[in-house]
């Protein structure tokens, strides 16, 4: 239970959430007719007479959107309904061109799920899902390009979309930004959406409630279209706050919608919520109901990729991976991928099993490489480094061609040029030196240069060893093997 609450002038206020979240369905062509989907195209440009509710225009309906929905259901452990039906959801705007949007309202394609998501300090949350529903979406208004006019692109509309809608069951904002990021990574590993919430082909309708701890549910608001994580946290933490206060100061919340404004961090009213019976919904006299069998879905069952928490948990229990580094390493599926060729190459190039490079692979990925990649704002699908050179890096140091500091040397040039690190290596002579007859002579050198301090050694000040280490590194340019010369050392200084 979420120990997250409200705290008003009459005590604490527990926050009920509910997410529906609306992902545009991987397809190049819309939920009911062939127009394109690509994102930022001039407006206007991709759109059929279907789209355009042209008069004797018919709907036929797009497998491909069908399949992503069911593929979507099974990642997400839902009832798939081989029988569901579309409907017309009525309701007047000026970017919806028939007056109503196709939809499915009592019949969805798929059913009841459950989401298991991680929370801070290791803590687990299964949200159920209500319902998956296919549907289109609408076109997009524009008042940014007249001060007297608003204008109309339907790019965007009949672009197919699911619905996921999940159940009251979120008590903070940090269990909805949770839920978000994990229906986000499972979508993306399953291909359905590309998860962009920036060009909003991923964004959130969160319905947001208090009540006093063991009450019954209060009246719900509905914040409209949020398209990022943080936003929907912050929606959530505005809107709880700001029922609180109306409640508490004698007022009554009103079932509303509301748009969030990132600027100032709030919301504003945009109009009084609607019921169902209020949008009239009727089957679509113009498309069947949507009927498919067992051997459909299952084939698509057999057809889907491994997902975040099957991968998780491989990666821990026959990688030896820590629970962090899997956790961050399956969150997006091209981390993943990453990973797992760098894996594969640096375990065929050291000649060893898996699991013995899996640990060090998964820290020098976390720790180098993101760290790395996070002051450069790139991500790993803009990575300078390749997953074959990043395995040819780490034999490098294994071997003893590099010193841990010589392959932070080189990791550094690798991030500037994309180069080979062999390339690097032999073109800047930075090959780790363990050739003893050249270590025993800088050793010398370094003795006998410091002879006070070599005294100082022996009569017992033995603290004075890594000063001797030092100097012999510096005087190798940093070059040396430090095992080497840990070895040669103590021999000299015994002598």
């Amino acid at each position: 239970m979420s120990d997250y609450r409200i705290k008003g002038e009459t005590g604490e206020w527990e926050v009920v959430i509910g997410l529906e979240v609306h992902a545009q369905v991987t397809s190049n062509a819309k939920l009911f007719s062939g127009a394109a989907t690509a994102f930022g195209a001039e407006p206007n440009t991709q759109v059929s007479l279907v789209d355009a509710a042209m008069p004797g225009m018919l709907p036929v309906i797009n497998g491909e959107c069908v399949r992503q929905a069911v593929r979507t259901g099974l990642a997400l452990d839902a009832q798939i309904n081989t029988w569901s039906r579309f409907d017309r959801k009525n309701y007047f705007y000026a970017d919806l061109p028939q007056g109503y949007q196709i939809s499915q309202f009592q019949h969805p394609i798929v059913g009841e799920g459950e989401l298991h998501i991680t929370l801070g300090e290791g803590r687990t949350k299964t949200v159920g899902l209500e319902r998956i529903h296919l549907e289109q979406d609408a076109g997009k208004s524009m008042h940014d390009q007249s001060p007297r006019y608003s204008y109309v692109d339907l790019n965007r509309s009949g672009v197919a979309l699911m619905e996921i809608v999940s159940r009251p069951d979120m008590r903070s904002p940090e269990e909805a930004g949770a839920y978000v990021k994990k229906l986000r990574s499972i979508l993306r590993y399953v291909g359905s959406c590309d998860g962009n919430m920036e060009e909003g082909s991923m964004r959130a309708d969160v319905n947001v409630s208090v009540r006093k701890p063991g009450d019954p549910l209060g009246t719900r608001c509905e914040v409209k279209n949020v398209n990022s994580v943080r936003f929907v946290q912050a929606a959530i933490e505005y809107k709880a706050q700001r029922q609180v206060e109306i409640i508490e100061g004698g007022g009554t919340i009103v079932q509303e919608t509301r748009l969030f404004d990132p600027g100032r961090m709030e919301t504003r009213a945009l109009r009084s919520k609607e019921d169902a019976h209020d949008y009239r919904y009727f089957p679509d006299p113009d498309l069947p109901p949507l009927v498919f069998d067992d051997a459909f879905v299952e084939a698509l069952r057999a057809e889907l990729p491994e997902l975040p928490d099957a991968k998780h948990a491989r990666y821990v229990r026959d990688l030896g991976i820590s629970d962090y580094n899997a956790s961050v390493l399956t969150a997006e599926k091209e981390a993943a991928d990453w990973f797992e060729r760098m894996l594969t190459l640096s375990a065929q190039k050291q000649g060893k099993p898996l699991t013995e490079v899996a640990r060090a692979a998964s820290n020098w990925v976390i720790s180098d490489l993101f760290g790395a990649l996070n002051a450069l704002g790139k991500d790993i699908v803009d990575s300078p480094i390749s997953p074959e050179h990043a395995a040819t890096l780490l034999a490098l140091i294994g071997d003893g061609t590099l010193s841990g500091r010589l392959g932070k040397d080189v990791f550094q040039i690798m991030l500037e040029t994309g180069d080979d690190p062999e390339k690097i290596v032999e073109e800047r002579g930075l090959k780790q030196v363990s050739d003893t007859g050249a270590l025993d002579t800088a050793i010398a050198e370094v003795l006998a240069k410091n002879a006070d301090k070599v005294a100082q050694y022996k009569a017992g000040k033995e603290a004075l060893f890594g000063f001797f280490v030092g100097q012999t590194m510096k005087a190798t340019g940093g070059k040396a093997n430090p095992q080497v010369v840990n070895e040669l050392l103590k021999a000299a200084l015994a002598g």
